[in-house]
């Protein structure tokens, strides 16, 4: 069952963060310093240049991602209130990093922090959670980036009503 669980975790996670990344238009432009040349040097080796931003986002500074992991772990620490904490420990850490950016991670943090609340309800673990979400930082960073920046690209268009391919 526990399996079960982290399998629907990581779908429900990937979605989550995805999702609210391309809401507030992280793909469009870098929000930090290094953005841009990892954006930059992902096209270089074949990537897709709006899929190179989001993960470079993810990478210099909290994004969506790490604000629903950071959520998933306050709850595991301490629920609701650990949750909210994370959340503010989000928050500055934008602020620390000089990103303006901040509402997708905050709204990640506190969008898991509902999200992990609600399925302990009904079974699951909040550890399962962290695992998913260390899961999809590892699908979308580590194993490869350009294929990983292709579909991170393709889902960007979509949101954008494109139909084009990759964006160099």
């Amino acid at each position: 069952m526990q399996f079960i669980h982290i399998v629907v975790a990581v779908l429900i996670s990937f979605i989550l963060f995805v999702s609210i990344d391309l809401i507030f238009n992280l793909p469009k432009s870098g929000s930090t310093r290094g953005v841009k040349e990892i954006s930059r040097a992902i096209g270089r080796h074949g990537g897709d240049k709006a899929g190179g931003m989001m993960m470079g986002n993810i990478l210099c500074s909290p994004d969506a991602s790490a604000g629903v992991l950071l959520g998933a772990c306050g709850v595991y620490i301490a629920g609701i209130p650990g949750g909210l904490i994370a959340a503010a420990f989000v928050f500055f850490g934008c602020k620390i990093c000089h990103d303006d950016n901040w509402y997708p991670s905050t709204t990640g943090a506190l969008c898991a922090t509902l999200i992990v609340t609600a399925s302990t309800y009904i079974g699951f673990n909040a550890s399962v959670w962290i695992v998913a979400m260390v899961i999809n930082v590892a699908l979308i960073q580590g194993i490869s980036q350009i294929h990983a920046s292709h579909i991170l690209g393709k889902l960007w268009l979509i949101r954008e009503g494109k139909t084009k391919e990759v964006q160099k």
